[in-house]
């Protein structure tokens, strides 16, 4: 017995829209060429990137929540999506990446850390976003330059794991006289624990013994970020 019969239907998923049945003048490839990537939105973006030629854009946003949830997925999660593929999957974290690089990357001269302001412009691009927990130092030159970037851990970074010696090493190697670190929680909440306070005493107290000023602690969150040293945590 069929389904009509029985008096039930069976549900069909409805086919995507193919751009191609769009006017000319809508369709994100032609409007790209005609007024430029900036007049697109991020969903027809994201169809340019993928070039199936399915309306795809809004449907990953959706699925994903938004942007961030979108950089946030992993390959076969997005691979998964229903006529996306590995590939096409591999070409939006591509032009993912590249946006993060190009907003962290600093022309000519190294860049200047004034200000937390200015070491967060530096590192939320990279880190709002990560899953794990990161820890990176920042090594500073005499006019603040930024001479080094290093990921010191990556996992749990709490006081009884990160050794005093590996914040300061490059700093050492350097003979550079201060250094500012900066960590990320995954949460998206940037307000410092408790342990990110201890760490960073402890991180103050090395650096009086090693002649290495600790300018400050910055937390980074989903797009936010907050300096410890402004909040008066730790530094006195």
């Amino acid at each position: 017995m069929d389904a009509q019969q029985t008096g039930f239907w069976l549900e069909r998923e409805a086919p995507r829209l193919h751009l191609r049945e769009l006017p000319l003048a809508e369709q994100p490839l032609h409007r790209l060429q005609q007024l430029g990537p900036g007049a697109l939105s991020i969903a027809e973006l994201i169809e340019v990137v993928i070039g199936t030629g399915e309306a795809l854009g809004r449907e990953l946003l959706a699925r994903f929540d938004d942007l961030s949830g979108l950089a946030r997925a992993g390959l076969d999660e997005l691979g998964g999506v229903k006529g996306l593929g590995v590939a096409r999957a591999a070409r939006i974290q591509a032009a993912l990446e590249l946006g993060k690089r190009i907003v962290s990357a600093s022309p000519g001269d190294a860049p200047q850390v004034r200000s937390p302001a200015d070491a967060a412009s530096l590192l939320l691009p990279s880190m709002s976003l990560l899953e794990q927990e990161t820890l990176r130092v920042l090594v500073l030159d005499t006019k603040s330059c930024v001479v080094a970037n290093v990921l010191v851990y990556q996992g749990n970074v709490n006081t009884a794991l990160v050794r005093m010696a590996e914040l300061f090493r490059e700093a050492i190697r350097r003979n550079a006289p201060s250094i500012l670190i900066a960590h990320n929680h995954p949460s998206g909440n940037p307000t410092p624990s408790p342990e990110d306070v201890r760490l960073t005493e402890e991180a103050i107290a090395a650096g009086k013994l090693l002649s290495i000023d600790l300018v400050d602690h910055v937390v980074i969150g989903h797009g936010r970020w907050l300096s410890l040293r402004e909040r008066g945590l730790a530094f006195t």
